[in-house]
């Protein structure tokens, strides 16, 4: 996988078009010494046929709301040390991937020691490759048994993810530089938000058919929740954080430990403004616990800006993402600061990034939300590094392969060659000045 001429340069010069004139003729920040620049994956999206998941049973039975079946996704599960040789060649010093718990858990109480070792592999590639691993112990889907159990609802699920985290920690955890429990566990909350009325509909004939193929009453998931499940969905949630936490640093206490929070850059306009009121909604329990961990991820891809009314329509022009929402580039930083402000802690971003197939819009995306980072960060705000998602173009929830890529690298799916993007090299540079 070589970066050629012409995409050096196609990433090079969609740097310094989106670089303001004064930044280019003055100069731009320096990030701090050891700042992570990294890129982000998702088991299920990447790695293909977790048949023992949650989502794989959704995708598998009729009607289905999730689009496409994940399938082979683009291999992961083979191909991971490509999947490692392209960070590194991107000039990246970190990658975030998470364990897909259904694989080492396949059946409850029985752990896969192959699949631990699968994992430890990719820790070790990392190292091998001078990138620091950033593990995710939960990126949404979990085992079926779990789920047919009553997934979230159930009473006993915090403790058995509590064990899962305390089994895997203890097999994976001594290389690791840092790790989150959760990967958005307050999304329920903002799927109304984005997604069109008729969802919720789709999605409980979906469920409705994954329980009758399980053959059990009730079929929960965690990254699709009917809204009468979200409290306790939540509240357990937020109990297995607790304890997964606690037992990721009984195992290593001095390895930094948080979750990762889908956050948009709330703005108020005009008199009695709802964005307070929609912050603690949409946050509020989150960010209280996240206060007792090491840091906090963020993970940003628009802006809501509230009036007396509700969400006001953004503003006409400008480019836009695969479902027709603004693409602003300001909104990172403006999370960011709020994650921080409402915690104390520092923030990681753990997700930042764009669902388009015109790479032209995220290689200008990149550095424009660097620069508004940076401003943050001079102000003041501790943030360990950035993480852009994706690595390469995967699976999407719902949308499938086509639609809406997020990724840096190109797959071809019948080869499984990765290919950079310019909006890779453009990153890139970035990286290897650190600075804008």
């Amino acid at each position: 996988m070589i970066l050629d001429r012409r995409h050096f340069l196609a990433g090079t010069a969609a740097t310094a078009a989106a670089m303001p004139a004064f930044a280019r003729t003055r100069g731009a920040g320096v990030f701090p010494r050891g700042f992570l620049w990294g890129a982000s994956t998702a088991g299920h999206q990447i790695e293909g046929n977790n048949v023992n998941s949650d989502q794989w049973l959704l995708e598998n039975v009729t009607p289905t709301i999730t689009g496409a079946r994940s399938a082979d996704a683009v291999n992961s599960l083979e191909y991971w040390a490509a999947d490692l040789d392209v960070v590194k060649q991107i000039g990246l010093n970190s990658y975030r991937f998470s364990l897909e718990w259904p694989r080492i858990e396949p059946d409850e109480g029985e752990f896969s020691l192959a699949m631990l070792d699968h994992y430890k592999r990719i820790i070790e590639g990392c190292r091998a490759r001078g990138i620091t691993p950033v593990l995710t112990f939960n990126h949404y889907t979990t085992p079926r048994w779990f789920a047919a159990q009553g997934g979230w609802l159930h009473p006993q699920s915090p403790a058995l993810f509590t064990r899962f985290c305390e089994r895997a920690a203890r097999h994976l955890v001594a290389d690791v530089g840092m790790a989150t429990t959760f990967n958005e566990p307050n999304l329920a909350k903002l799927l109304p938000l984005v997604l069109p009325p008729q969802f919720m509909g789709g999605l409980r004939a979906n469920l409705a058919a994954a329980a009758r193929a399980a053959n059990v009453p009730k079929f929960v998931v965690a990254n699709t929740v009917l809204p009468e499940d979200v409290p306790g969905v939540t509240a357990n949630m937020l109990k297995g954080h607790k304890g997964g936490r606690d037992a990721i640093k009984a195992v290593r206490p001095d390895l930094p430990v948080g979750v990762s929070l889908a956050m948009a850059d709330d703005q108020a306009v005009g008199p009695n403004s709802l964005r307070d009121a929609k912050r603690a909604e949409l946050y509020g329990e989150w960010l209280d616990a996240a206060k007792h961990d090491d840091f906090i991820g963020v993970q940003n891809y628009e802006r809501n800006v509230w009036d007396a009314n509700g969400k006001v329509a953004a503003p006409p022009g400008g480019p836009r993402n695969f479902r027709g929402a603004e693409v602003y580039a300001p909104s990172l930083a403006g999370a960011v600061r709020y994650a921080h402000q409402a915690t104390g802690i520092p923030v990681l971003v753990t997700e930042h990034g764009v669902g388009t197939n015109d790479d032209t819009v995220r290689a200008a995306l990149i550095p424009a939300a660097l620069r508004e980072l940076k401003a943050a960060m001079d102000d003041g705000v501790p943030v360990k590094g950035y993480l852009h998602w994706s690595l390469l173009d995967n699976y999407e929830w719902g949308a499938g392969f086509d639609d809406g890529r997020f990724g840096l690298c190109a797959v071809d799916r019948t080869t499984w060659k990765r290919t950079p993007k310019p909006s890779a090299v453009a990153y890139g540079a970035i990286v290897r000045r650190n600075a804008l």
